[in-house]
């Protein structure tokens, strides 16, 4: 449902987006990762045609961004980063008025407005105006006029910056049965909430993409490695603790010695025969496994 072909887009002297390409079916949700201007939100406004690419080409639902935006438009929802809403409407007159723009009118626009206040929690605030509204409720509103139109593609950056925990899971769970017959690409820096919701990850960095797989070959990777974390009384010989057997690397970290080894390998029984041999007090030992925000930082570094 959307195609991205060696997309580049470029400000001045530098490529905000770096020669990149991924597709995302239907029934998928994709989960859009990267640290602060690396591209996500750039990417985002090309595929809905609200910046034109540099070079490369952006295909949604078959239609050209470039050459066919209108077509695109009507088959996409958008709930931007910075959520544009008219703050001095109500709940319900703006969503009839964004209805209305999408072609939806009578009887169909009320019925549609109607299922999308009750399913995004709205039905309390529906008769307020925005601009009296929570920054939490702004962002159901902002969710609810991206489904107006009921579109095959739902892009969403961000969509559940500024909710409380409970709000959160609801709007997860709306996400996950909306994305049963749409594809979904959803951007956001709360990693937990990747696993629960994306059944495939795209990281990109410095504009450029560095990792396209499922949520679960991220995950695996990172329990592929377990982390042995060593305190000790002062300091002590760092080349004797990377010669134990199974060790790949040690880093001395605020106070400690971070030792690395292949997953399923225990070094604690080791590590704790080396402190005695030598002996080094031995203050605490914990063995860690390295996570999901280890695994980006590492491809984002």
């Amino acid at each position: 449902m959307v195609e991205v072909n060696q997309l580049i887009k470029t400000y001045g002297a530098q490529n905000a987006v770096d020669d990149i390409s991924f597709t995302a079916e239907k029934g998928e949700i994709v989960g859009f990762l990267g640290p602060n201007g690396a591209g996500k939100s750039t990417t985002m406004k090309i595929a809905t045609g609200y910046l034109p690419p540099t070079a490369g080409t952006v295909h949604v639902a078959g239609h050209d961004v470039a050459t066919d935006s209108l077509a695109v438009r009507q088959r996409v929802g958008y709930l931007p980063e910075h959520n544009p809403l008219y703050l001095d409407m109500y709940v319900h007159e703006y969503l009839e008025f964004i209805g209305s723009v999408h072609g939806l009118k009578g009887s169909s626009l009320r019925n549609r407005v109607a299922e999308l206040v009750r399913r995004v929690g709205l039905s309390r605030e529906q008769n307020k105006l925005i601009g009296a509204l929570s920054k939490g409720y702004r962002q159901r509103v902002g969710l609810a006029q991206a489904l107006i139109h009921n579109p095959d593609v739902l892009i969403l950056d961000e969509p559940t910056t500024g909710l409380d925990p409970n709000q959160i899971l609801e709007i997860r769970q709306l996400i996950r049965e909306v994305s049963e017959d749409k594809t979904v690409i959803f951007s956001t820096h709360i990693l937990p909430e990747v696993t629960a919701l994306c059944s495939r990850v795209i990281i990109i960095s410095r504009g450029k993409l560095v990792a396209d797989a499922p949520v679960a070959e991220l995950a695996a990777r990172a329990a592929g490695e377990t982390v042995v974390r060593a305190e000790f009384e002062g300091t002590v010989d760092i080349e004797a603790l990377q010669q134990l057997p199974g060790v790949h690397s040690v880093t001395a970290e605020a106070g400690a010695y971070v030792l690395r080894s292949s997953a399923g390998r225990d070094l604690r029984p080791a590590i704790s025969r080396l402190a005695a041999e030598r002996g080094w007090l031995l203050l605490g030992l914990r063995q860690e496994q390295q996570s999901l925000e280890e695994v980006f930082g590492e491809l984002t570094r």
